[in-house]
């Protein structure tokens, strides 16, 4: 599960200033800090999106049964914006739905501290063990 706290903090991650919150086995929790470079005043909707697509990947390796050479990859997903984002720390709540042969199903909750829902996301992502 070494790998899935990796995903929530390094690389694309580091540059939106995202923070592992929680981890779980198939859950993890993710949080954004709000800063100017996100967008002035609302929150970019790219930078949502890709706070749903770091939490959701962590969530799919949060598994300790995967080995050390498993791949993956997003192969898509569907964001529903439901209020703007205005200058707040955003946590996406990541889960996996379904672990399949090599597709994986999970949904994500994009909420304030207080858990208002801000977006929701289905991600479909190809896992090869």
């Amino acid at each position: 599960m070494e790998r899935a706290a990796q995903i929530a903090t390094t690389g694309f991650a580091a540059v939106l200033g995202t923070e592992l919150h929680t981890l779980e086995e198939n859950r993890v929790c993710v949080k954004m800090p709000y800063r100017e470079q996100l967008g002035v005043g609302r929150i970019h909707g790219g930078a949502i999106s890709g706070l749903v697509d770091i939490a959701a990947t962590a969530a799919f390796w949060a598994d300790p049964r995967l080995p050390v050479q498993a791949l993956g990859a997003t192969v898509d997903f569907t964001i529903h914006f439901l209020r703007l984002a205005d200058r707040i720390d955003l946590y996406a709540i990541a889960d996996v739905r379904r672990r399949g042969g090599t597709m994986c199903i999970g949904d994500v909750s994009v909420q304030t501290e207080t858990g208002e829902e801000m977006a929701v996301a289905r991600v479909t992502y190809k896992l090869n063990r």
